[in-house]
């Protein structure tokens, strides 16, 4: 993308925002709204494909007047510079994992997957839609300019290694790439982290830079071929057991939108996380049996040794707060529903 059309973006984007800035009169209902939106996902990938549905149903529930312009991951810019390039206005819109600025905003950790924590991807939508999971990535957005809208939650991602590890104490020792919360809890276990881009792992397993990964669900690692390069999968995928992505808006583009606008985002979000969660658990099936066919070995973590995992991740959860306030009451309302759920004493 040229310096130039970039620009020109910023300041159409800026213009959507005016009214709230400037205090004039903000858009209708009925009026004609274009927004850019840019995903994590490549063109074609299954992802992608639910971040059309998306765009669609949006314009659906505004008979056609709140149109978004859908673009591939690095497409407009590199992923790593979506944040800044929505806050300044650059475009409107984004889809991002909330970890990968957890580095610079504790309570992210937290918003994206929390290691050893709810293994169940309803869990975590629950604590973002009955417990104020939702208000609280809000508050973690604001101080930015962004506005989280909502978050797309499905289930567990699995490790990929090349060798077998059948154990958490196995896992001491060895190279792994993880990103986020993750990579801290992985760290504290004993796992030497490298937390490399999501482009590179398939040729860090191949040229044995490092034993394991982390990538992405187990039908997009199988179409990027991981069982050529790592014979062993790893059950359940403990380092993200559930994990959430996130709609995240520039804050002066979202207020100047009618409120049926901002709904129709919302509800929208809201399906596509169930419609794509649901998708991946039936493609899962699919999927590892190709994995199986291509020699690949599924090694599935014993459930106590997952328990005692659970216990000693709770002070790398805390130590991963650094003190901050939000992350710290963000931290404590997910275990506090942790203990409801019997998965914590």
């Amino acid at each position: 993308m040229s310096r130039r059309n970039l620009i020109k973006g910023s300041a159409l984007a800026l213009g959507a925002g005016a009214a709230v800035l400037t205090g004039a009169k903000p858009a209708s209902a009925g009026d004609k709204i274009v927004w850019r939106m840019q995903a994590l996902w490549g063109a074609g990938t299954t992802p992608q494909i639910y971040e059309e549905k998306f765009v669609k149903r949006v314009a659906d529930l505004t008979d056609g007047n709140f149109e978004i312009k859908l673009f591939a991951g690095g497409q407009l810019v590199p992923n790593a510079q979506a944040f800044d390039a929505v806050r300044s206005g650059a475009f409107q819109m984004m889809k991002t994992f909330d970890g990968y600025a957890a580095g610079k905003i504790p309570a992210f950790g937290f918003t994206s997957t929390v290691p050893f924590g709810f293994p169940d991807p309803d869990q975590f939508e629950a604590w973002f839609y009955e417990l104020g999971g939702l208000e609280m990535a809000r508050e973690a957005y604001a101080p930015a300019g962004l506005t989280y809208i909502a978050p797309t939650v499905y289930g567990e991602e699995p490790i990929h290694s090349k060798v077998p590890l059948k154990s958490l104490a196995d896992f001491k020792g060895k190279k792994g790439r993880f990103v986020g919360l993750a990579s801290s809890v992985m760290g504290d276990m004993g796992v030497s982290v490298a937390p490399l881009p999501t482009s590179e792992v398939y040729s860090a397993l191949d040229k044995g830079l490092i034993d394991l990964a982390d990538r992405g669900d187990i039908k997009a690692n199988f179409e990027q071929g991981l069982a050529e390069v790592a014979k062993y999968i790893i059950l359940p995928g403990v380092h993200q057991p559930t994990t959430a992505t996130s709609y995240v808006a520039n804050t002066a583009a979202y207020g100047a939108l009618p409120e049926q606008y901002k709904q129709a985002l919302a509800v929208a979000a809201r399906e596509v996380s169930s419609s794509l969660r649901q998708n991946i658990m039936v493609s899962n099936v699919e999927y590892l049996q190709k994995f199986k066919d291509a020699g690949v070995e599924i090694i599935t973590l014993d459930q106590d040794d997952i328990a005692q995992g659970r216990k000693t991740a709770v002070e790398s959860w805390r130590k991963a707060t650094k003190g901050n306030e939000l992350a710290t009451r963000v931290l404590e309302t997910q275990m506090s529903y942790m203990r409801q759920l019997g998965l914590l004493a």
